[in-house]
């Protein structure tokens, strides 16, 4: 194992998996989901959100989604449709008929896995921008109700951090008050939730500044601290696993490799568009 495998895997075992999740949700939640042989087809895991958990292709390698690496950690007949795009919005998803697409694949006892709030904080662009406490809580509960409708389990995910550190070399979160009114949501509403930005803000903390670069998408062309590359979006990829697994959204036989060193070559761009 890798040094910079076993950081990363040290600092995982310290973070908490106790995400939060509605009571009624979880008592709703079967022990393990059917599979082949069982009485009913294996649910798909569906993502709607932006671009740090969408689809990459060749021209955008080594920009990598966490959820191009979540099938890692999964059964592997247990389904993952991305159905995140880059630079979407909770609103911009919707308002393109993105989420309106997304509901008419949804199947019952789906999960509809929902992740926004980068760009909903950019408030110089009136079609992405949304106010945390009004307008971003109103268009997540689009996502919600449409999920129920169809018999799926919506399951909000709080946004996953940039790299943002202090002089002191403190990890320093940077998505406003966007997290705290996706909470409140999924408390209101009984949504379960995986709070990502909590734990991967607890992550970037224990790997410290300069272990982080070697995460996100820096390349002697660009330094980003937004987006991941291949390690990054594995790390990220296995704190969803085990949110929903310690939610009891998944069981223990739903998943896999919590704990294990994942190879960067199986991450993989195919040739596409990403538009």
């Amino acid at each position: 194992m890798s040094v910079t495998r076993r950081r990363a895997a040290a600092a995982l075992a310290g973070l908490p998996l106790a995400l939060a999740a509605a009571p009624a949700a979880l008592a709703a939640a079967p022990a393990a989901l059917a599979g082949p042989g069982g009485h009913r087809p294996m649910p798909t895991l569906h993502l709607a959100g932006d671009s740090t958990a969408a689809q990459k292709y060749a021209d955008a390698a080594p920009e990598t989604g966490w959820g191009m690496a979540l099938p890692f950690f999964l059964h592997r007949d247990l389904p993952v449709a991305n159905h995140a795009v880059n630079g979407r919005s909770s609103k911009s998803f919707i308002d393109e008929g993105r989420l309106t697409a997304v509901l008419a694949v949804l199947r019952p006892g789906d999960l509809l896995l929902v992740q926004f709030g980068h760009n909903d904080e950019k408030a110089e662009d009136p079609a992405r921008y949304t106010e945390p406490w009004t307008t971003y809580q109103e268009y997540l509960r689009q996502y919600v109700t449409g999920a129920r409708a169809r018999g799926a389990r919506p399951v909000l995910l709080t946004s996953v951090e940039r790299r943002k550190f202090d002089a002191g070399g403190n990890a320093l979160p940077t998505h406003g008050a966007y997290p705290a009114a996706m909470r409140a949501l999924a408390a209101e509403a009984g949504v379960p939730l995986l709070d990502i930005q909590q734990h991967s803000l607890a992550l970037w903390q224990k790997l410290g500044p300069e272990e982080t670069k070697t995460y996100f998408n820096w390349t002697p062309a660009e330094q980003d601290n937004t987006h991941f590359n291949p390690p990054g979006a594995i790390a990220v990829a296995r704190l969803v696993a085990a949110g929903l697994r310690a939610t009891q959204l998944l069981a223990p036989a739903d998943t896999r490799r919590l704990d294990d060193d994942i190879p960067t070559s199986w991450i993989t761009w195919p040739e596409g568009d990403g538009a």
